[in-house]
């Protein structure tokens, strides 16, 4: 019943949400106006099912691309945009169809199974709803992200069955009340009766215009939500928070903020005590460890009697790089007490899969606790997580106490690992706590900007040939960029994860705000960064990892800098600090 609720309301959010904007119009012409009934003698409209079977399409599609359309696209080995490009085809060919009656009857004929009282049409609103749960898929709120790995996984259990259809409801419901509202305004006016051929020719339109706005290169649902405020995020972030499944334990089923055990306190990611948050998970599906006994295998099980910090992380991520000092801090001083952390690394990028590159990386960063490389993320989706980094505190029993996701707030987890140590050791006497510079940033920064095509923010992407895959030639737009902007010049590939510079003079320009600026890149060869302190080059060599391209004490600033990657050089995102 909780995940029934967590999910119906993560999915009402979502179904109001900015990023369903482009597809009411679709919803109000096609599964509304169009479903006019035609009128009895005594001037009653007869029933019509077409809002109703777009809906039931939508939910039926957007509930099985979302649990098993990434896996069957993995085994495929296809790219993660293929969904939406089915949906886009279908929404063109619908919009054919309205276009010309002729083909839209040859459309409908594979679903004549569906009962209808009269030919209206109504087939074709189960396609249409089909399409429309296909390019739907990216506006999953929060609430799936736990339910997207396990259908990537192909791992799908009766919780994450559940958590989907209730989710795909919850956005079908306010979807269905607007495709009615529609109806009922055509059944009123009399104007939408005299012009049915109009509202059909309208609505085809329409459609073409939703299927060109979801292409990856407009993604125009993306633009929206940088124009547009989402006012439901925090709401839709809190029903993540309280209902997002994780499996603590097989008796029971937890989540990082669901009751503790004992019904008296909450599990939160946001608490600042120990709580119950249930048996913790074992390490499961772990491809090599480091830094272990002759690189060997442990379990939690094993590890009773001791309180072990587990830090889910990724090598190049600059979040879990400024956290990294804290734990080299609390494991060197606590190691000798009974105190363990284990880094389960749970890679972001292709590079992040090598072990070589996690291991040279974690040298590189004086990590000298264990590492479980979960390169299938199996782990990762036994504790239902979602963040880098996440640290879940686990007491001596095996009892996962504490829950905190993202940087800082370093000093309260410390007393926490204190307390648990003396807990399971009283009256030891423990060292000082430990002192490390929190540099987590507390000014306004600029979003983590991804430079390949699966994740490229194209709203942000200002060069005015537009972003496209493949090799393409750029150049920078002629006017200043708007903060948070990028754009590309010279010849450059675009792949799924990363850019690639093709030729001589390949170049990235971006308006920021931060005192950092750090670019995720692999190759051999050079960055030649050029900003109001002037050029300086980047020998890059080695493991593929961030590079902070400010000069060292500029200071937080809203600026513009132009980097210059030499050919063959790849880089994957910015992030800022």
């Amino acid at each position: 019943m909780g995940l029934l609720l967590v999910g119906f309301i993560g999915g009402l959010l979502t179904g109001i949400s900015p990023c369903i904007i482009p597809v009411l119009p679709v919803i109000f012409f096609s599964g509304g106006t169009e479903a006019a009934r035609p009128l009895t003698e005594t001037g009653r409209p007869l029933g019509g099912r077409r809002p109703y079977l777009v809906v039931l399409g939508l939910v039926v599609s957007f509930s099985f691309f979302t649990l098993v359309g990434s896996f069957l696209l993995s085994l495929l080995h296809l790219p993660q945009s293929t969904i939406i490009w089915i949906g886009i085809v279908f929404l063109l060919l619908i919009a054919l169809g309205l276009l010309v009656p002729r083909f839209e009857r040859i459309l409908e004929k594979p679903f004549a199974w569906i009962p209808q009282r009269q030919a209206t049409g109504d087939h074709g609103g189960f396609l249409l709803g089909i399409a429309l749960g296909a390019v739907f898929v990216p506006c999953a709120g929060p609430v799936l992200a736990v339910v997207a790995v396990a259908g990537a996984k192909g791992s799908i259990s009766l919780n994450t069955l559940v958590e989907t259809l209730a989710f795909a409801i919850g956005v079908a419901i306010p979807l269905l009340i607007f495709a009615l509202a529609g109806r009922r305004l055509a059944e009123r006016v009399k104007a939408f009766r005299r012009h049915q051929r109009g509202i059909r020719v309208t609505a085809g339109i329409v459609m073409i215009a939703l299927a060109v706005s979801v292409v990856p290169l407009y993604n125009v649902p993306g633009a929206l939500l940088t124009l547009i405020p989402d006012y439901t995020s925090n709401l839709q972030a809190a029903t993540a928070s309280v209902g997002g499944t994780i499996g603590f334990g097989s008796a029971k089923t937890k989540t990082s903020s669901a009751s503790a055990s004992s019904g008296s306190t909450a599990c939160t990611a946001e608490a600042s005590n120990l709580v119950d948050c249930g048996t913790a998970p074992e390490f499961t599906g772990i491809d090599q460890w480091f830094n272990t006994a002759d690189n060997k295998p442990i379990t939690l099980k094993s590890l009773r009697g001791k309180v072990v910090l587990i830090d889910f992380w990724a090598y190049s991520c600059i979040n879990c790089q400024r956290s990294t000092p804290h734990l080299n801090a609390w494991y060197r001083s606590y190691q000798k007490d009974g105190f363990v952390i284990v880094g389960v690394h749970a890679p972001e990028y292709a590079f992040e899969h090598v072990p070589a590159n996690v291991l040279a990386s974690a040298k590189q960063q004086g990590i000298k606790y264990p590492i479980a490389l979960d390169n299938d993320f199996d782990t990762w989706t036994a504790y239902g997580n979602q963040y880098w980094p996440a640290e879940y505190l686990v007491d001596a029993k095996g009892q996962v106490r504490h829950i905190s996701f993202g940087e800082g707030d370093y000093s309260a987890t410390e007393k926490l690992i204190r307390t648990l140590i003396q807990q399971q050791h009283p009256g030891i006497t423990l060292p000082h706590a430990t002192d490390v510079a929190d540099t987590t940033p507390t000014s306004t920064l600029t979003p983590e900007t991804y430079l390949g095509s699966s994740r490229a923010p194209a709203a942000s992407f200002s060069s005015p040939s537009g972003y496209q895959t493949g090799t393409a030639t750029y150049a920078f737009p002629a006017a200043s960029l708007a903060l948070n902007d990028y754009a590309f010049s010279g010849a450059i590939t675009v792949a799924g994860e990363s850019i690639t510079a093709a030729g001589a003079g390949s170049a990235i320009r971006i308006h920021y705000e931060a005192s950092h600026v750090y670019l995720n890149v692999s190759g051999t060869g050079t960055l030649t960064v050029t900003d109001s302190a002037g050029t300086r080059t980047i020998a890059i060599s080695g493991t593929p990892n961030i590079h902070d391209l400010v000069a060292p004490g500029a200071g937080y600033r809203n600026s513009t800098l132009t980097v210059t990657l030499s050919k063959g050089i790849s880089a994957y995102s910015f992030t800022f600090g």
